[in-house]
């Protein structure tokens, strides 16, 4: 079976709403993203760099025969309501999504 990841960066639209925005994505937008059959993990990271802007980092763990089959899924979760959006994501610029497939791995001992 496939292993892939889902990466997303994105930043709140407001500066002012970041604590919602926090609020929003651990405890709303990761349990529903992982709800969808495929994703099997998720975490999400704050981005150090020098621009002093809130930038996170999004990374689902997937495990599917079809690395996109579990983003149709999403996407009609979204369309129909059992995944909602929230308007304190920024879409100027959007969010940044990247499917990634697993070519090869090493196990460190």
């Amino acid at each position: 079976m496939p292993k892939g990841l889902l990466i997303v960066e994105s930043r709140p639209a407001d500066p002012a709403r970041v604590d919602e925005y926090n609020d929003w994505y651990a405890n709303t937008h990761m349990p529903e993203v992982c709800a969808v059959p495929g994703f099997v993990a998720a975490r999400r990271y704050r981005v150090r760099d020098e621009s002093g802007g809130d930038r996170y980092i999004a990374v689902y763990d997937i495990d599917s025969d079809d690395l996109t089959a579990p983003l149709r899924d999403l996407r009609a979760r979204s369309g129909d309501g059992r995944a909602r959006a929230a308007a304190f994501v920024s879409m100027d610029p959007p969010p940044v999504v990247t499917l990634c497939e697993l070519v090869d791995e090493v196990a460190v001992n």
